[in-house]
């Protein structure tokens, strides 16, 4: 009863206010009824949890009202009409969205939402307007060396050549370890937060392929050197390996220094 009540107060202020972010109070969960459509139940789902920050039927807010949606937040979000699928799946499977509050950077945290409502809500976002579906990469396509060129070109200025991520201005930037491959493509072609977009016409899916594979690689790199030391880079590693050097001269120091005592 109190879910349908939330429910019930939230489609009250569609109109004027819109939430990405789950409500003070919590995720509205809407159950399946009998002959209900997936979208149907998706539209439910999203005035419970999206309205409040991306406006009734993805039309976006894009000026803070007086009136506060679910859980009191006054949302600001983009309009959703035409962004497909493939934002909708990228957003909500990695737990970027629903933020905490508005305003807060996107980061992966836990999916608040079953599989089935992720469905949901994926289809009732595609249908806003034509988009782009999600994409569907074949890693196996594509050439580690080429795919590492790529990411230099493209992608290590912020994520590091490793693919584990670091610091630009006004955002921390993600590690790609752990991503699926489909993961990575949606991020690539939607270009979440402060990312660029990189359409077809930039990266070609082949190119996409390549790029994929290489992360796939990063996660698990081959060692030829022998010790990885986490592959922190060459600096502190060079450091360490002095580090062992001073012990091991210290350590010859100390035994011939007995043998000539002796």
């Amino acid at each position: 009863m109190r879910r349908l009540l939330a429910l019930a107060a939230v489609a009250l202020v569609l109109p004027q206010a819109a939430s990405a972010d789950p409500p003070h109070s919590g995720i509205v969960h809407v159950p399946v009824s009998p002959g209900q459509s997936q979208i149907q139940r998706g539209a439910q789902l999203y005035a419970g949890n999206c309205s409040t920050c991306h406006g009734s039927a993805g039309s976006g807010i894009t000026q803070r009202t007086q009136l506060g949606g679910a859980g009191g937040i006054t949302g600001l979000g983009p309009p959703l009409k035409g962004v497909g699928a493939i934002a909708a799946d990228l957003y909500l499977r990695t737990g970027y969205m629903p933020l905490p509050r508005p305003g807060l950077q996107p980061r992966r945290s836990t999916v608040l939402f079953s599989e089935s409502e992720l469905r949901a809500l994926i289809a009732y976002v595609a249908s806003l307007g034509p988009g782009p579906p999600i994409p569907t990469p074949h890693p196996e396509r594509g050439n580690v060396a080429d795919g590492l060129q790529l990411f230099t070109d493209h992608c290590a200025g912020c994520h590091q050549v490793a693919a584990e991520g670091g610091l630009v201005t006004g955002a921390t930037v993600p590690p790609l370890l752990g991503l699926s491959p489909v993961r990575i493509a949606e991020a690539v072609r939607v270009g979440p937060y402060v990312m660029p977009r990189f359409p077809a016409s930039q990266l070609s899916d082949g190119d996409l392929n390549s790029i994929i594979s290489y992360i796939q690689y990063a996660n698990h790199p081959d060692d030829p050197g022998g010790w990885s030391l986490g592959r922190i880079g060459p600096v502190p590693e060079g450091l360490v390996t002095w580090f062992i050097a001073i012990v091991a001269l210290v350590a010859a120091c100390v035994v011939i220094g007995k043998r000539l005592d002796s």
